[in-house]
């Protein structure tokens, strides 16, 4: 009975789900790493000197032993473009949390609309 009891217990932890909110298709995806640009030139080499070989795992496991064997000058340009890519989202990143909020707080405080339009019609005075 004690392990009834228990089960039961996890079943209706178990049965509670999460909806999973929409994506918003306009925000920008964030920018690969310093590895996955240089997964992106070396599946290209590979692929050329390996047209046989069309398994995904051969390959990204021969692109992950090859970045751990680079040095870090052998490293440089892919970590390069990525700072750069980094950049270029951060830019639009905020113009996208600036025109999402934008409409949405009329005005510079944290009040509800309700409380500003309560202030509005003259209810709340004297406290500023």
């Amino acid at each position: 009975m004690k392990s009834r009891a228990r089960s039961s217990g996890g079943g209706s932890r178990l049965s509670v789900r999460k909806t999973k909110s929409e994506k918003d298709p306009n925000k920008p995806k964030r920018p690969a790493s310093a590895f996955f640009v240089f997964m992106e030139q070396f599946r290209k080499d590979y692929k050329e000197k390996h047209p046989n070989v069309k398994q995904v795992s051969v390959i990204g496991k021969a692109g992950g032993d090859k970045w751990k064997s680079m040095s870090d000058a052998d490293k440089a340009p892919f970590v390069a473009k990525a700072e750069k890519l980094k950049a270029e989202y951060s830019k639009k990143i905020d113009a996208y949390n600036n025109k999402a909020a934008g409409p949405a707080t009329s005005g510079d405080s944290d009040k509800s609309k309700s409380e500003v339009n309560d202030e509005d019609e003259g209810s709340v005075e004297g406290d500023e």
